[in-house]
């Protein structure tokens, strides 16, 4: 789809694609309903519908609250999935084109061989690997027989092997609710195309915050981008400029030029100038040999008593 849209990849932006793609659309139709688990419980269903139901009827199977818990969760997952799948395909192949430029849709095109065999390989797998492996992967005997301990079930955790035990509406309920997904999302974007927009108004607070992701990107942007940034900039000014350079490559430089100035001003060029320097240069010394001379001489006879 977005090889043939030249790199577009704003489902709004797209639509009335079937006529352009078709195998693209078939195999869309394949991978949606695989994805949304449809199949008849013992008769035959897409690879999704297998994948799913063992894990659900696993779940229920457990006996437990958790694995009631996590059957809900499933087939409201399962509901779900279905919806956005048909919205995918009735916004992006059906009504009318929303780019930008209407002629991006006149030079739509099915994409080259390179990328159709992988799909049609998919879409094979899709209609036929769940029927034909699934007593393969997850069957009683020959699962344990398949995996050779790469997958471990303890015999304390039965759970799969009663998931065939479990009553037909544990079957039944999620490929209803995929059914429903399906006919919602096709009521909402193929029938009353104008239902998303009222409904979104009608939820309000909650609509944008799920449509803005909970804002966890603006989250992450204010606690780990802004925060990184913030605690940069404290360390490069005081760590890397006030105390390193500081401390380091600027104090010594700076004390450098603050000695060079001041041993400047010394350098007057007036010769009395210096002969007074070289004066009290001579008293600082005499009074230093004085001092030095008086201590050593009242010391001395404690340091050494017989030359007293």
């Amino acid at each position: 789809m977005i090889h043939a849209l030249e790199g577009e990849q704003d489902l709004r932006q797209m639509g009335g694609l079937y006529k352009k793609i078709p195998f693209t659309y078939a195999v869309m139709w394949i991978g949606s309903l695989a994805l949304a688990g449809i199949g008849v419980p013992g008769l035959f269903g897409f690879a999704g519908f297998y994948s799913k139901d063992v894990i659900l009827q696993s779940a229920f199977a457990a006996g437990t609250w958790q694995g009631q818990l996590d059957y809900g969760l499933g087939v409201a997952a399962a509901f779900m999935t279905a919806f956005y799948s048909w919205r995918l395909l009735i916004l992006a192949f059906h009504g009318r084109f929303r780019g930008p430029d209407p002629h991006t849709l006149d030079h739509a095109h099915e994409s080259p061989l390179i990328m159709l065999v992988p799909l049609a390989v998919l879409a094979v797998g899709a209609v036929f690997a769940g029927f034909a492996f699934t007593d393969l992967f997850v069957g009683q005997g020959s699962a344990e027989h398949f995996w050779h301990g790469a997958l471990l079930m303890l015999p304390e955790h039965p759970a799969l092997a009663n998931a065939e035990d479990v009553p037909l509406w544990v079957k039944l309920v999620p490929l209803a609710a995929g059914l429903a997904g399906i006919v919602l999302a096709v009521l909402f974007y193929g029938v009353w195309p104008r239902l998303p927009a009222a409904f979104a108004k009608g939820c309000g607070g909650l609509y944008r915050l799920v449509f803005n992701k909970y804002y966890f990107d603006e989250i992450y942007d204010f606690i780990f981008v802004k925060g990184s940034k913030a605690l940069g900039r404290v360390l490069f000014q005081a760590g890397d400029t006030k105390l390193i350079d500081g401390l380091g490559p600027d104090g010594v430089a700076g004390l450098a030029r603050l000695a060079s100035v001041y041993s400047a001003r010394l350098q007057t060029g007036y010769v009395y100038h210096y002969a007074f320097a070289v004066v009290v240069g001579l008293v600082l010394f005499l009074l230093w040999f004085g001092y030095h001379h008086a201590v050593g001489a009242a010391f001395l006879p404690l340091l050494h008593p017989s030359a007293g």
